[in-house]
């Protein structure tokens, strides 16, 4: 069963937030629909996020959907677009460590 710490971005050892170093694969923000939401559901996920003044987690990177060992990751085309107080309050007081995304298991 997944729970709220499953999700968690931070890394309670170096007091610091995962952050994507590049966009995954499949994120969302690339051009082409490639995670084939339905229409409105991206927009639907960013007004969330900016509401809250908090971010999005890369789905590439979330429990179930990621490959064993890696761990939640803020979402790179979020974070490059859009600087919410959450994000702007992590770089200023902790920083953000980068992560590799996640490779996709070959088909």
């Amino acid at each position: 069963m997944t729970g709220p710490d499953d999700l968690s971005v931070g890394d309670l050892e170096t007091m610091r937030t995962r952050l994507l170093a590049r966009m995954c694969d499949t994120c969302v923000f690339r051009p082409g629909n490639l995670m084939h939401l339905r229409q409105g559901r991206l927009r639907d996920l960013v007004d969330e996020a900016r509401a809250a003044e908090s971010y999005i987690v890369c789905h590439s990177t979330l429990p179930g959907m990621a490959p064993e060992g890696v761990q939640p990751a803020v979402c790179r085309g979020f974070a490059d677009r859009y600087r919410t107080q959450s994000l702007q309050v992590i770089e200023r007081l902790f920083g953000f460590t980068e992560v590799e995304p996640p490779h996709k298991p070959d088909a």
